[in-house]
């Protein structure tokens, strides 16, 4: 314990700056994805404060951050509409949290495991291009879409790309400058002024960004009201003028809807979701962590269903791990979770004693936060990567990421799974069975797990094979061979002698392959005389 505690003491120094830098990134994005859902607005504070807090100090990973994901958005907004109720829906959260625990002492964290890393890496590239896209249109002042929205499509009625293009059409001048001069700072600061001094480097970027966009819009609000941003482009955060008012933001689970069976429904949903976005999200986070620490994942789900649980209690909503955050947090240097902890007790004390503070702030200098995060995520060197890795790894990568863009997280993810699965079968497909022939003597070797799948290619080699021809076939270093390989495999010596072939079958003495014949080493000439009987009978 002593131990832990002067580790995360030694680390503050890289830990504190970037609480900041996830405080900051979180903040739009916990008011944005709670606008969406149809909830409070403190609610999704809260989810962003017990995300940090409290799964923050439960959870086994050092840098994943966790809070009110997108990817839950619709979920909530279906389930707020049937229910019409939202303590009946915080309810159904508790709920989920405790299905999340139940899943954790299960055992169902394994299931993270399962998924390829071009997949992994394809999601996080999918992320970064995802917020350089949903967030230039507030980069530009137009904030038709809420922050946090990360689905192809939008519900303002347009999608990705024509809300792109339609933020051309409604370029606010303030805004734009400030994004542009947001953007420059966090580069000229991190490759040129950082570097020069240590001190410098424990003073986030985004901090410095943040200040000077509202130092500009302060100043033309008092030079040029006109040219001003306008309230509707800040941030939002709701505003309690007394502790009464304060403590009436939070909101209380009504027990009595619990034999509503819309209420188990959604608590199922939000629990199964929710455990697959963090089980992809700490993959993520463990392939991105600098000194490559393994999250114990049947702790994360515990860890996010006791958060889940707290969330729904006080008037929260759904949490998971979520990568924006999380890689916002590797990127400004964070070294243990004490990071993802401050960062959820800044977002407590914000709004309770600076709220009014934090609304001068300008959505496109945090946006311009989040295209930087998402440019490190999509760097073209990663792309370069994984096409010289091979189009074994490259497709998987690159339809995922098509596939996210075009969908959503979980969804992208799935196709990504079944392509890269697809390559499996593939590569064990070619691996399986090989084939080498030297004028008439042929070379049939069978590798690992020969499957069903093998088939044509053996039974078609095998037919192939000419009148009069030698014949090894090697299955020593086969770990299993399906029943239809073996079937093709008799079949072909019991025919082989009507051609004048000679077959020799050598098979593991030490491993049962199902062959009928006993022994290492069956030899059959290639006599057409044999009669079947004989053959029978070897």
């Amino acid at each position: 314990m002593v131990q832990k505690v002067k580790q995360y003491a030694s680390a503050l120094r890289y830990d504190l700056p970037s609480a900041v830098v996830v405080f900051l990134v979180a903040l739009p994005l916990c008011l944005g994805i709670a606008l969406a859902s149809g909830a409070p607005l403190f609610s999704g504070i809260i989810a962003g404060m017990i995300g940090g807090i409290v799964i923050g100090s439960l959870s086994g990973s050092q840098l994943s951050v966790s809070g009110p994901a997108a990817g839950l958005t619709a979920i909530v907004v279906v389930a707020i509409g049937k229910l019409q109720v939202y303590e009946a829906f915080l309810l159904a959260v508790v709920l989920g949290g405790i299905i999340q625990i139940i899943l954790g002492f299960l055992k169902a964290g394994i299931l993270g495991d399962y998924i390829p890393s071009s997949v992994i890496k394809g999601m996080l590239a999918a992320i970064g291009l995802i917020l350089i896209l949903k967030q230039f249109p507030h980069l530009v002042g137009y904030d038709a879409d809420f922050p946090g929205d990360e689905s192809f499509s939008q519900a303002d009625g347009k999608n990705t790309f024509s809300g792109l293009f339609g933020a051309l059409g409604h370029l606010i001048p303030a805004a734009l400058l400030i994004g542009v001069v947001s953007l420059l700072i966090q580069i000229v600061w991190e490759k040129f002024v950082a570097p020069k001094a240590r001190i410098l480097q424990l003073i986030p970027a985004p901090l410095i960004v943040v200040l000077v966009a509202v130092a500009i819009n302060e100043s033309l609000k008092a030079s040029s009201p006109a040219l001003a941003i306008k309230e509707s482009h800040l941030v939002k955060m709701p505003v309690a003028d007394s502790i009464n008012s304060f403590i009436s933001f939070f909101t209380f689970p009504d027990f009595s809807h619990i034999l509503n069976p819309v209420v188990w429904t959604t608590a199922i949903t939000i629990a199964i979701v929710a455990s697959l976005e963090t089980l992809l999200n700490i993959e993520a986070a463990d392939d991105l962590d600098p000194y490559q620490r393994v999250t114990p994942t049947n702790r994360e789900l515990m860890a996010q269903g006791a958060g889940n649980m707290f969330s729904g209690l006080i008037g929260g909503l759904p949490i998971t791990s979520v990568v924006v955050r999380t890689s916002a947090n590797i990127n400004a240097g964070a070294k243990t979770k004490m990071s993802a902890i401050l960062h959820g007790i800044f977002l407590l004390l914000s709004v309770a004693f600076i709220p009014s503070l934090l609304n001068l702030i300008p959505l496109s200098a945090l946006a311009a936060i989040l295209i930087y995060t998402g440019f490190k995520l999509a760097k073209p060197s990663l792309f370069i990567k994984f096409y010289k890795k091979g189009w074994d790894q490259f497709l998987p990568f690159a339809i995922t990421i098509v596939a996210i863009l075009l969908t959503d997280l979980l969804k992208g993810i799935l196709v990504g799974c079944f392509v890269g699965l697809f390559f499996v079968i593939r590569s064990n497909f070619k691996s399986a069975v090989l084939v080498v022939n030297d004028a008439n003597r042929y070379l049939f070797r069978l590798r690992k797990d020969v499957s069903f799948l093998n088939k044509p290619i053996v039974k078609n080699r095998l037919e192939k094979v000419p009148e009069n021809s030698y014949v090894l076939i090697d299955a020593t270093r086969a770990d299993f061979i399906d029943k239809d390989i073996i079937e093709v495999i008799e079949d072909f010596l019991k025919h082989a002698p009507l051609k004048g072939i000679t077959v020799e079958l050598k098979k593991s003495a030490n491993r049962e392959q199902g062959f009928s014949a006993n022994g290492g080493k069956i030899l059959i000439q290639g006599k057409p005389v044999v009669k079947k009987e004989e053959m029978a009978a070897i």
